[in-house]
């Protein structure tokens, strides 16, 4: 199965140059479903925090972009309720030849700096605009109780 290879072939490729901060987990018996977490960095809103997100492969990989859900609740313009994240690479940009250590890299990249632009949760992404203390209390105080790491 094609996807099986260029799937394994990019778990090595991770494994080989790690992105600092972000973990990956294949599970054992299933290498489409990639469990994943984020450290946010030290400058960011969700400093202390580590996020939580499933990473799933379709079967016709890479041909459709693989599917995000975070699992770690998070207040954040780019990252709904459900834990999708909205990031045009893993919709109407997505092209074959994207890599995974692209797609993690993206991912890590929106975590740490929520943009108030291309929003799934639009209340938060207009507080982003409106009031940034505000709203870097409110992602501080969610990241303390839902991703405080340790």
């Amino acid at each position: 199965m094609t996807s099986l290879r260029r799937i394994q072939k990019e778990l090595a490729d991770i494994r080989n140059r790690p992105i600092e901060d972000l973990k990956v987990e294949p599970e054992e018996e299933n290498l489409y479903i990639w469990k994943c977490s984020v450290k946010a960095s030290k400058d960011s809103p969700y400093s202390g925090g580590t996020f939580h997100f499933t990473l799933t492969l379709p079967e016709n990989f890479p041909f459709k972009a693989p599917s995000v859900a975070f699992t770690t609740k998070i207040y954040h313009p780019g990252i709904n309720e459900e834990g999708h994240i909205c990031v045009p690479v893993l919709r109407d940009q997505w092209k074959p030849a994207v890599t995974l250590y692209a797609v993690l890299a993206i991912i890590q990249e929106k975590v740490n700096n929520p943009s108030p632009d291309d929003p799934f949760e639009p209340e938060i992404a207009a507080l982003v605009k409106t009031d940034y203390a505000k709203f870097q209390t409110t992602a501080r105080e969610w990241t303390r109780k839902y991703a405080a790491s340790g």
